[in-house]
């Protein structure tokens, strides 16, 4: 069931009766019943690299996380298996009432449940967390707040705008662009206090009511030719910068059809940007890139694409599992002393075999008279982990490579050993054995479809639009097309680029119907982001 389907369920069951006072009177008359807890965390203005370490760890343990449109979905990955994901929108169109979320917030605590409200930038600027800590207050739950990196000074500072500078800004004021009419009182802006109270002004959520917030200030005295940047989606892969003055940044912002969600800076500091704006500098910026790696194995691809600047979506359509039976691997390796060959195709296997070793309480010196041969520097490095030397490492990184680099050596009446994927090409060991080998290829891991992904799968494609999306194995390739249906998923990846990693990845991609339009000439994960970024640079 989506998200939001199963947010609107949710929001109507239980009995919808709120509580207030410091203790509910159902609960003083049942003292032993258990209460969970609910955090208000701060998601950060959209970079998953600026999400807090607590936030992070609550994240990990949290049993429900509701969760609004700007806090990024990349987040949720770090959920636990089993975490119950209520997605509680944003727009009018698709948000819950607040009421709802309140009662959501309550009504999963009292059962007993570890709450994570996951609110886009700090909890607490301009994002209702007062009014969420208040209702729990008042319902009795127990509740703790995250701060997270507001919006308000990380954006502009990605836009490459210091809010203060000795020069031209010593005072910052933070102002919503919209109001609550119903509040007591009506609206209080005091817009000549606004437009002299400070040297910099930045507005939240201001978008719609630019015009408004232009034409005010200029009443009030600031100069037509005051500096104003519009910042949208700030700190994004989608940042979007219109710069112009109080005279001009309506009518520049509208030319390009601005939307929200967008922050408003005003004053002169906003004159740095193009001395300053680092961000949008660097080569990879403004690609969403999607990867669908293990989620074990993406930092290694995640890492130096970010470093150049690419917004990084992760979807893993691998999950690395034990296999069906431990039995064939554990006999394989309670006889290794008669293999004289054993041959690793991934790091996986090399990690899932050691491990079993170690499980079976099985001696690493019983490899001594094996020799020992790696698909890929990769895979060599996890078995140098564990100061194992490789014999063969050949030149290239797929199974007709290691058939290749074999050649040479005398193969007639050996015995061989493939620890592998279940599913994976035989084109290996039937090669070997047409050399009259004996090879035995055992399961030390599946590669299995990960549930949660199906979900995740359409809210990066609906709401994020990877320009990129690469592949580093055919089941990748393959279990990406099992999470949604083939029609949908192909007209999802028609306007991106397709980044392979080497020639069986791109034969698996192109049966598929894509055009890979990236493909390294080395079968390595440091290739692959190379050919992206002479593929894309905006240096190139």
């Amino acid at each position: 069931m989506p998200t939001e389907q199963r947010a609107g369920r949710a929001a109507s069951s239980g009995s919808g009766v709120l509580y207030h006072g410091s203790v509910p009177e159902r609960l003083k008359s049942n003292p032993k019943e258990t209460v969970g807890k609910v955090y208000l965390v701060g998601a950060g203005p959209g970079d998953p690299g600026l999400f807090t370490l607590k936030g992070d760890a609550i994240l990990r343990r949290a049993d429900v996380i509701l969760y609004d449109y700007l806090a990024n979905t990349e987040l949720l990955l770090h959920a636990k298996p089993g975490a119950e994901l209520i997605y509680v929108g944003f727009h009018a169109a698709e948000r819950l009432s607040q009421d709802a979320i309140n009662a959501l917030l309550v009504e999963k605590a009292r059962q007993g449940k570890v709450v994570c409200r996951l609110k886009g930038g700090d909890p607490f600027v301009f994002a209702r967390g007062g009014e969420e800590a208040e209702h729990l207050v008042n319902a009795g739950i127990p509740w703790e707040v995250v701060p997270g990196v507001s919006a308000g000074t990380a954006v502009p500072a990605y836009a490459g705008i210091p809010l203060t500078h000795r020069q031209l800004s010593s005072s910052v004021q933070f102002v919503t662009g919209h109001e609550d009419p119903a509040k007591p009182g009506g609206p209080d802006v005091d817009w000549e206090k606004i437009a002299h109270g400070a040297s910099t002004l930045v507005f939240f959520m201001g978008v719609k009511t630019l015009p408004q917030i232009a034409e005010n200030l200029i009443r009030a005295g600031r100069p037509f030719s005051t500096p104003v940047a519009v910042i949208r989606w700030g700190t994004r892969g989608e940042q979007q910068t219109v710069t112009g003055t109080l005279a001009t940044i309506v009518e520049r912002a509208r030319a390009v059809e601005l939307k929200p969600p967008a922050l408003t800076v005003v004053g002169d500091v906003v004159r740095l940007r193009e001395k300053l704006k680092w961000f949008e500098r660097l080569p990879l910026f403004g690609q969403r890139i999607l990867i669908t790696r293990p989620k074990e194995q993406a930092e290694e691809l995640i890492a130096p694409l970010r470093d150049l600047g690419a917004e990084t979506l992760e979807l893993p359509t691998i999950s690395i599992e034990n296999p069906a039976s431990w039995a064939p691997l554990d006999k394989a390796i309670r006889n290794l002393k008669q293999y004289d060959w054993v041959i690793f195709t991934s790091a996986n296997g090399v990690r899932k075999f050691v491990a079993r070793m170690a499980a079976k309480k099985a001696d690493i010196r019983e490899l001594h008279r094996s020799k020992l041969c790696a698909i890929g520097p990769a895979t060599a490095a996890e078995l140098g982990k564990y100061c194992l030397r490789v014999e063969v490492v050949p030149k290239e990184y797929v199974a007709e490579g290691v058939v290749k680099a074999l050649a040479s050596r005398p193969l007639r009446g050996r015995r061989v050993l493939i620890p592998r994927a279940k599913v994976a090409r035989d084109l290996l060991p039937e090669a070997l054995r047409k050399r009259g080998a004996t090879v035995d290829v055992v399961e030390a891991y599946r590669s299995v479809l990960p549930p949660e992904s199906v979900e995740h799968a359409r809210v990066i494609f609906e709401r994020h639009r990877p320009t990129v999306v690469t592949f580093t194995s055919s089941s990748a390739v393959e279990n990406l097309f099992r999470l949604l249906p083939a029609e949908e998923m192909t007209a999802h990846l028609r306007n991106a680029k397709i980044a392979c990693i080497g020639p069986i990845t791109s034969s698996t991609a192109r049966a598929h119907g894509l055009e890979v339009a990236i493909a390294p000439r080395q079968y390595t994960i440091p290739a692959l982001v190379q050919a992206i970024a002479d593929a894309l640079s905006q240096r190139a």
